[in-house]
């Protein structure tokens, strides 16, 4: 098996979403599976479009101009570990932590995107041939208003232009699948109580996640 980076305590082109049978208390079930189950590799590093963050706005100008408001779409995925859920990030540069995903491209739709964004981050062929993705509920929004670093969980009414749409996703594992991850970033596996509200490390979206997660009864699938 190949290595996973813990953290610091440690295709049908459908777009309906697979029904899953719920707990005693009415929340919807999620199985997650230990991490010792899943194989994880790296393959040639990607291309990263930004140096700077200035680089980054202005090319945020530049697309808005030719496109309009960007959409994002974000992967939850949930791993066990220690007998405790851990949400699964990318680590850039050795610095930020961001979950797996990222632009869509003009006209594509959230589901299809996202499984093209994961299948180019997370699986050995962009294409994702080898690769089924179950992209399950979306989870939340967010919005970034102009062109500054800050997200929010909400869009004012006096925002009539929005810059950036981020939509989170669960995405539901199998009980394996192989992880072949760009040399240039990490995939760590992190405790979701590490996470919660810690946005001084994760930032908003991520540190937000449990939250988001309160709605389903996590189940721990022993193997």
């Amino acid at each position: 098996m190949g290595d996973v980076h813990m953290g610091v305590e440690a295709e049908a082109e459908t777009e309906t979403i697979n029904d899953h049978s719920s707990s005693d208390d009415g929340r919807k079930r999620v199985d997650i599976y230990p991490l010792s189950c899943y194989y994880f590799g790296s393959k040639e590093a990607i291309v990263f479009k930004d140096e700077t963050l200035y680089d980054r706005i202005n090319r945020m100008k530049s697309n808005y101009a030719a496109f309009g408001l960007r959409t994002s779409v974000e992967a939850v995925i949930l791993v066990e570990l220690f007998k405790h859920p851990h949400l699964l990030l990318l680590q850039v540069r050795n610095s930020f932590f961001k979950l797996p995903g990222g632009r869509l491209r003009p006209g594509e739709s959230d589901i299809v995107g996202l499984k093209r964004k994961l299948s180019r981050k997370l699986s050995a062929t962009e294409d994702g041939c080898e690769t089924e993705w179950e992209v399950g509920e979306c989870l939340g929004m967010w919005w970034r208003h102009d062109f500054e670093t800050l997200m929010y969980p909400y869009l004012p009414h006096n925002a009539k232009k929005p810059k950036e749409c981020t939509k989170l996703f669960l995405v539901r594992l199998p009980e394996s699948r192989k992880f072949i991850v760009p040399k240039n970033m990490k995939l760590l596996a992190v405790p979701l109580r590490q996470v919660h509200e810690n946005d001084k490390t994760y930032g908003p979206i991520i540190s937000g996640v449990p939250q988001l997660l309160s709605k389903f009864s996590i189940n721990i699938v022993d193997i």
